[in-house]
């Protein structure tokens, strides 16, 4: 059954370096099951399909968990794939998509999932939109249906929006939030310049971001549906939002009322802040560790940027990365941190900001990129993925570490630039 394939069993795996952190994975004794995926007759001619069959067959090769095949079979919709050919060619799964517009602006997928060794129909979905451009989400849910229905590890972050600033010009960047792959992109805030967005919980509804109230970084929280909006604070200097707690209860905030930039832990069921850094120099991007109990931060107590860590409840300070001169941009998930380092990129004298995963709890190390700017990462919610933003030759890209594969994958901006990103 293939609903008893393990899909982890990576010791078993080895892997093979390529560029950019980008691993092939070669199975010695665990084969990932075999897809194909068909559009059905009647939608063989509609470009859209052959959009969201293209996003479906990309999804299934992000998740990890299947072997794509590449077919360009044409099966009808309403009739049943040759199953002993598809068998006799190793194919374990057959995916067909059919589609249909709507008068108003809508947009259906169909899609039947056929078992080849169980040779049946194992189940038939039709997902809906009511707007044509958000069909990415419909091939993400997709993918996730084919997903849950081998039991395999959670691809639901698919199917949510990622947040980032953009620029597109001096002093002026605006906030969309996409789908993963940017291939959906809808603006949400405009005009003037507007920075560093963070989700305020895992719900997605609302948001922080930094704006420039008459000339004074201001913090605003804004709901991604009301638009309605509440200021959190102002400083000086800078204010942004770099973390939330998991219950959406505390945000870490840098912010420099008093000329140097500090951490400070808001309550935003009180509206209370307190202070948890203070430094005559540098203390920016907070994020929580390790149940919430200690926060991790970028500083120049060194005299250059590196991360440290330290217990909300205590004063004392420790340094959490001895490798390089110029590390910053950490983001945290359980006891792990991923972090930005300066590497020298080649005997030259070149230089690239690669990615670093480390625990706070022992001296594991693994660089997960190898070349260009690579910054703001993030993790996912279950702590398996990474997304972050890669610069090379001026354009922008959001890049996805799968951890777990050891994988890495680059979906370009087309315009402007990326400031900074979250999920």
């Amino acid at each position: 059954m293939l609903k008893k394939v393990l899909f982890l069993m990576i010791s078993f795996s080895l892997f093979v370096f390529a560029a950019d952190a980008e691993l092939d994975i070669i199975k010695k004794s665990v084969n990932l099951p075999k897809i194909e995926i068909s559009i059905s007759s009647g939608a063989a001619k509609m470009p859209l399909t052959q959009k969201v069959k293209q996003l479906v067959e990309n999804d299934l090769k992000v998740s990890g968990h299947f072997d794509v095949i590449d077919t360009t079979e044409v099966v009808d919709f309403n009739s049943t794939p040759n199953m002993l050919a598809l068998s006799n060619r190793g194919t374990d799964l057959f995916l067909n998509i059919d589609s249909s517009m709507s008068g108003f602006g809508g947009y259906s997928v169909l899609i039947k999932l056929y078992d080849i060794n169980l040779k049946k129909l194992v189940f038939y979905k039709t997902l809906t939109t009511a707007k044509e451009e958000r069909y990415p989400f419909l091939a993400h849910r997709t993918a996730i249906a084919v997903n849950q229905y081998l039991n395999a590890p959670s691809i639901d972050w698919m199917d949510k929006f990622v947040i980032f600033s953009q620029y597109k010009s001096a002093k002026k960047a605006d906030i969309i939030i996409a789908d993963y792959t940017l291939t959906f992109q809808q603006e949400v805030i405009k005009g003037g310049l507007n920075i560093f967005p963070k989700w305020a919980d895992r719900k997605k509804g609302d948001f922080y971001y930094t704006t420039y109230d008459r000339g004074v970084p201001t913090l605003v929280k804004t709901n991604l549906y009301t638009r309605k909006r509440e200021t959190i604070m102002k400083s000086e200097g800078m204010v942004v939002a770099s973390d939330v707690n998991s219950d959406g209860t505390k945000l870490l905030v840098t912010a420099s009322p008093e000329s140097q930039p500090d951490i400070y832990m808001y309550d935003t069921r009180t509206r209370n802040k307190i202070k948890l850094t203070n430094y005559k120099g540098i203390d920016v991007g907070a994020h929580f560790v390790e149940n919430d109990t200690k926060i991790v931060f970028v500083s120049d107590r060194l005299g250059y940027p590196n991360i440290f860590s330290k217990k909300i409840k205590d004063r004392g300070v420790e340094r959490l990365v001895y490798h390089g001169r110029n590390n910053s941009s950490a983001t945290t998930y359980k006891d792990y941190v991923v972090y930005t380092s300066r590497d020298k990129d080649n005997e030259f004298g070149g230089f690239a900001f690669n990615l670093y995963l480390m625990s706070t709890k022992s001296d594991y190390l693994k660089r997960l990129t190898s070349n260009g700017s690579n910054q703001f990462p993030k993790f996912s919610e279950d702590g398996e993925s990474i997304i972050f933003i890669k610069n090379v030759n001026g354009r922008s890209s959001v890049g996805i570490i799968r951890l777990n594969y050891d994988k890495s994958f680059l979906f370009p901006l087309k315009n402007g630039k990326i400031q900074s990103i979250d999920w």
